[in-house]
């Protein structure tokens, strides 16, 4: 057993936290864009501070890939206090999934059909915007990985939208 009086000093309960943490921030990630999809080589994701250069990503990205909402990211902030990410510290168990509606399929370009066909999962989810219709999912850690992957492929396969994968854990992969 360690004595209380080793290891670095604690601060007293009633110590206000450092400066900003527990803010909401914007961390932007760079990534280069893929050909003949969207032209973008930035995207910027809500996430909460958890200490000077580190935060936790509270939303589901559209672009960057390798990154699910909850995970904690590390980032340094330039002159103009712009938070750049620069490295994934600790991972969430979630999953990111993409899926864009086939525009002359079953369910045309109705983003709130793709939501309808995963809401038995519980699946939190953002649209792109009206016009292009991509909706990015956070599949919890937890979820029933073998029946979403069963309907992204059975969505496929029937014409109803495209998906990918952008964030996936060992427990995906192995389902």
């Amino acid at each position: 057993m360690s004595s209380p009086d080793t290891g670095p000093p604690r601060p007293a309960r009633d110590d206000p936290p450092p400066p900003g943490v527990g803010r909401r921030i914007k961390v932007w990630f760079r990534f280069v864009p893929r050909e003949d999809w969207l032209p973008y080589d930035t995207e910027g994701l809500w996430a909460t501070r958890l200490s000077a250069d580190t935060a936790r990503v509270d939303n589901v990205p559209f672009l960057q890939d390798g990154v699910a909402e909850g995970e904690t990211v590390r980032f340094t902030t330039d002159a103009d206090g712009v938070h750049w990410a620069t490295g994934r510290v600790a991972d969430s168990g979630n999953c990111t999934v993409r899926v864009l509606p086939v525009p002359d399929g079953p369910l045309g370009r109705d983003a709130r059909a793709v939501h309808e066909r995963f809401s038995p999962f519980g699946l939190g989810g953002e649209v792109f915007s009206a016009d292009f219709p991509l909706v990015a999912l956070t599949v919890p850690g937890g979820a029933d990985f073998r029946a979403i992957k069963e309907l992204l492929v059975r969505g496929r396969d029937e014409g109803w939208w495209h998906f990918e994968v952008s964030c996936a854990t060992e427990a995906w992969r192995e389902a």
